[in-house]
């Protein structure tokens, strides 16, 4: 894809960039720097995930964690037009959630949400139940991706659930080989499950499915909580009342609550 060799693994079935360039970005040669140039282009597409496709993975992953939620994380939030989102559908409940940023754009790009944060995930010093990371992960290189799940674990409690949207190797083999994407958009690395729970059970982490959803996994922290033995898709139907209560809202109805749930059923 525009010059660079992409390559498998057929153990794990993970698909990556020419090792060199691998190497380069983990010493700190990026083939995409993300600059104001980057999110000025990212800007239109952000908003519009956020307005739409990510926030039927917030609600979903509130359906589908098997803990009351506390608080909720965005993991990577770009411009944090999810915060914004949330505060427009979800205005009683938006102080629970927060949006975290390792390398933000400049300030007049970005929400002005009160839980945006501009910091690394471990580094907040804070834990969440809950959480989605959205077209992100395809970005990291391995070695990044295991400083995520590290610092993914100082954030997590027992029962904790962070919805991972990324496209698959099977979507990109299938629905999207542009996906792969070097310079442009940063697309550098394609993930499985399989090679995702190498990186994340080091940490104790479970990595699960989403039946149907070729981009899209699911990392849960274990517990005692029999809760957690319920196949994803049927934990829609038994979410605890709390989660359920955070998609409600006094100005908005339930419309976030259906959200979840119809989009949840939408690709079994």
């Amino acid at each position: 894809m525009d010059g660079v060799q992409y390559f498998e693994c057929s153990a794990c079935d993970f698909i990556f960039a020419d090792p060199v360039l691998i190497a380069a970005i983990d010493a700190g040669n990026s083939p995409r720097e993300y600059d104001e140039d980057y999110w000025r282009s990212e800007l239109e597409s952000a908003r519009d995930r956020s307005f739409g496709s990510s926030l039927a993975r917030l609600g979903e992953a509130l359906l589908y964690c098997s803990v009351p939620v506390r608080k909720f994380i965005d993991i990577g939030t770009g411009p944090g037009f999810l915060l914004d989102a949330v505060e427009r559908y979800l205005p009683a409940s938006s102080s629970q959630f927060y949006g975290v940023e390792k390398f933000p754009p400049d300030p007049a790009f970005r929400s002005s949400h009160a839980n945006y944060v501009c910091a690394d995930l471990g580094d907040m010093g804070m834990t969440f139940e809950c959480g989605v990371c959205v077209e992100v992960i395809e970005h990291l290189t391995p070695a990044m991706a295991r400083s995520l799940a590290g610092s993914l674990r100082k954030a997590a409690t027992p029962g904790s659930l962070f919805l991972f949207n990324t496209g698959l190797t099977d979507y990109v083999r299938h629905e999207d080989p542009g996906y792969l994407d070097p310079f442009l958009r940063g697309h550098i690395t394609c993930w499985s499950v399989t090679a995702a729970q190498k990186v994340f059970a080091v940490h104790g982490f479970k990595v699960l499915p989403l039946p149907g959803k070729s981009w899209a996994f699911v990392v849960e922290y274990p517990s005692d909580d029999p809760k957690q033995d319920v196949p994803l898709q049927d934990r829609i139907w038994t979410a605890p009342q709390a989660n359920v209560d955070l998609l409600t809202d006094g100005s908005m109805g339930t419309v976030m609550h259906i959200l979840a749930r119809e989009s949840a059923r939408a690709y079994r």
